[in-house]
């Protein structure tokens, strides 16, 4: 969901200590979208969505001082975009060598552009010793015009509701909760499709129907009153109900756009499948076309997966077994950085 930085500003939101750093790792998490809450905006605010951040997929990148600008690795001309409109809004020197290492799968539905624009901007601060806030590095780099979510599981993790954009500032976090860390996600990838983006995702939302306030107040009122109370209490059968209620919602409401509930038929199939087998926790991450499944536990997501490989695999359906992240991205120098990942 990227566009000009200058059509955004940062909320009021604080600013972490910065160290100047000769070089940093940052590994950023995905995150589902899990659906949007108004599209109306006629209470003055538009789009409101809620999701939490993963420990798998990630973004990983690296970085050191250099004298001059080189970028490596995976969307490296993605990345070296981000990097240059970072300096370009901070007044820095766009400088340094970074690598990226690892990225989220572009274009599938779990937010790979936002993490690796605030992984790079992060990372250019860090060598900097420059401090922002992750509002203003989404601003400088153009993300955020919708959701909050993505911005805010860098910078925070967990559960989170954002309250939906007021002219042109990054939504606020009003709710964020921890997922239980018993919980089991399984991520469903359609290895033949890619979700909607860039101009054709801008079309799509300009063709999309009236967003009605009588859907507003269903899905508003569902994730006030059923979502997260059930989150509090760590709750999957109430909480799963309230997410089964607010993808169906959205879904049916997107649906010209994509093509049905669902963006893809065997994604579709294999989520009908989970709902027949009374796991209601499952629905469509974003544009899709990957789906996804809460289970209550590791055992229980794991028996999950595996029958869904046997069922879905043949039709280019591919499942990852991971789980909900309590907290954002990791940013340390490389050395600290490569020995936490060898100890865990």
């Amino acid at each position: 969901m990227s566009s000009s930085p200058q059509r955004l500003s940062p909320s009021n939101q604080p600013v972490a200590p910065v160290r100047l750093a000769r070089d940093v790792m940052v590994r950023a998490p995905a995150r589902l979208h899990m659906g949007f809450l108004d599209l109306d905006g006629s209470l003055g605010r538009r789009f409101g969505s809620l999701g939490f951040t993963l420990e798998r997929p990630g973004t990983v990148v690296s970085a050191k001082v250099a004298p001059d600008l080189r970028v490596t690795g995976v969307s490296a001309e993605r990345a070296q975009r981000y990097i240059v409109r970072t300096a370009e809004h901070l007044g820095l020197a766009a400088a340094g060598h970074f690598h990226v290492a690892e990225t989220v799968p572009a274009h599938i539905g779990l937010g790979s552009g936002t993490q690796l624009a605030l992984a790079v901007a992060r990372a250019l601060c860090c060598l900097a010793g420059r401090e922002a806030s992750d509002a203003e590095l989404a601003c400088a780099t153009g993300r955020g015009l919708r959701s909050g979510i993505g911005i805010a599981g860098f910078g925070q993790g967990g559960f989170l509701v954002d309250g939906g954009n007021a002219g042109e500032r990054v939504a606020p976090v009003i709710a964020r909760l921890d997922i239980p860390e018993a919980w089991s996600v399984l991520l469903l990838y359609d290895e033949r499709a890619a979700g909607l983006h860039g101009d054709a995702e801008i079309e799509a939302f300009r063709r999309l129907p009236p967003f009605t306030a009588a859907r507003a107040e269903r899905l508003c009122r569902a994730t006030l009153m059923q979502m997260l109370p059930a989150l509090a209490d760590a709750d999957l059968a109430a909480f799963g109900a309230a997410v089964n209620l607010v993808q169906n919602e959205c879904g049916d409401h997107f649906a010209p756009a994509q093509g049905g509930r669902f963006a893809s038929p065997r994604i579709s199939a294999a989520l009908a499948w989970l709902d027949a087998e009374g796991v209601t926790c499952r629905g469509q991450s974003s544009w899709g076309p990957t789906g996804f499944a809460v289970l209550a536990d590791a055992r229980s997501g794991e028996a999950c997966a595996a029958a869904l490989q046997a069922r879905f695999s043949a039709q280019g359906v591919r499942v990852e077994l991971t789980r909900g992240r309590n907290q954002g991205a990791d940013i340390a120098p490389v050395g600290a950085a490569l020995r936490a990942a060898s100890a865990g």
